[in-house]
């Protein structure tokens, strides 16, 4: 095999792994309860690709997600591949992240815990977990809900309040998240609504809560010099075992 024939293998394998991730990000979404049917956006980047993304085409359920399903966008709004239309929100919200923050997976959902959380005055994400710990300093907080994203310059407005962060807190909103993969933004997101979760139940109480000191925050963030298993392996065994459950729950993403 030539290198170029070899090169354009291993694109499209890299594209094909890509639309299957993100269909079975979708499907996950449907069985971890964080999504609202057809609304809220799941985007990647086209690999190779800095301006084009892969999106599920609105109108379809995400627990019908297919990697066969997936098309391709641009900043614009058009349609590069695939059948069907990008979501108007999905565009001005996505893709100016994409480019400004030069995030490869954005994904943002309206998720029930993590919207009570960010319906409060002070919504304030609070390091009083083990799981909570490792978000702490990489939550960005948007307070100003400025209504749907209809033009290009919200998306341009949010990718300069997330930053450099990996986490986005958007007020009477939604929660966003970013990551070099799908499999560690989409187990960002997961945990995300758990640890929200845990503080709503948690206030409920009226009690008070206990904060982590920064001392055990940097403990716990620290990895261990004998840690058999690196963060972006845990993330990958995370989603491949998850795939393995949608394999048996909600078969199909990979068609």
């Amino acid at each position: 095999m030539s290198v170029h024939n070899l090169n354009t293998k291993q694109h499209l394998d890299a594209v094909r792994q890509a639309k299957i991730h993100l269909a079975a990000a979708n499907r996950l979404a449907v069985l971890d309860d964080l999504h609202e049917g057809i609304d809220n956006h799941f985007t990647m980047t086209v690999p190779g690709h800095k301006d084009r993304f892969l999106i599920l085409p609105f109108g379809r359920h995400w627990s019908e997600a297919r990697a066969s399903d997936m098309m391709v966008f641009n900043e614009k709004g058009e349609t590069l591949e695939g059948e069907g239309v990008v979501e108007l929100s999905a565009q001005c919200i996505h893709a100016p992240i994409h480019r400004i923050t030069g995030a490869n997976v954005v994904l943002h959902t309206h998720q029930n815990w993590a919207v009570t959380l960010n319906m409060l005055e002070d919504n304030r994400l609070l390091a009083a977990s083990q799981t909570a710990a490792f978000y702490h300093g990489i939550i960005a907080y948007d307070d100003t809900y400025t209504g749907t994203a209809d033009f290009l310059d919200e998306g341009e407005r949010l990718a300069a309040a997330i930053g450099d962060k990996k986490v986005l807190f958007m007020k009477n909103h939604g929660v966003l998240v970013v990551g070099d993969t799908v499999a560690q933004a989409y187990k960002r997101l997961y945990k995300l609504e758990r640890i929200c979760r845990a503080q709503v139940l948690a206030m409920s109480t009226g009690k008070s809560i206990k904060i982590l000191s920064d001392d055990v925050i940097a403990a716990v963030k620290r990895p261990a010099p004998d840690d058999r298993h690196d963060r972006d392996t845990r993330d990958n065994l995370y989603f491949e075992a998850m795939m393995r459950v949608l394999d048996r729950e909600l078969p199909g993403y990979a068609d």
